[in-house]
């Protein structure tokens, strides 16, 4: 990709070739979150955020994580992931219990419902990623692309600023 040194007119921001890929990088996670989310509301009724906290807390495992954890983990603020676990509760896939290593906290963990939900729908997700995010790529060019997004995401993850 050839990198233009200076943009002058509107043509040459659209046309420039670092904004071109990025764009097209952006437009392709939005479509593949779109029809991957809609998967998983349509066969395991939850949206791709909630599968996103499932896994979170899969990964966490016993006794489970503050919502402050949830939140950096998904780059949201507290009130956005406690009205999510709401929603989650009321469908009984998480729970909130006692934090043992601090009286006035809360941790939320998975529930049986939780873990059925999230091996399921893990099942599904991990189809439609083979038909949807890698088949479309030549194979000898997967894994090379894989460990790509992997260094993208942990550089920007990076860059975040934590929550205090």
């Amino acid at each position: 990709m050839s990198e233009q040194a200076e943009i002058s007119s509107p043509k040459e921001a659209a046309d420039n070739a670092l904004v071109l890929a990025f764009g097209r990088l952006q437009g392709a996670a939005n479509r593949l979150e779109y029809i991957l989310g809609r998967a998983l509301e349509r066969e395991c009724g939850i949206s791709h955020l909630m599968f996103e906290v499932l896994l979170i807390l899969g990964r966490a495992g016993e006794p489970g994580l503050s919502m402050r954890a949830i939140a950096q983990e998904q780059v949201l603020t507290t009130g956005g992931v406690t009205r999510l676990v709401d929603r989650m509760e009321a469908a009984g896939l998480v729970a909130r219990t006692e934090d043992p290593g601090d009286r006035r906290g809360r941790l939320v963990r998975l529930t049986p419902l939780g873990e059925e939900t999230t091996v399921r729908a893990s099942r599904l997700h991990v189809e439609n990623i083979r038909r949807y995010f890698l088949a479309p790529l030549p194979p000898e060019d997967r894994e090379r692309f894989a460990e790509n997004l992997r260094v993208l995401s942990h550089s920007a993850r990076d860059e975040l600023p934590r929550l205090p």
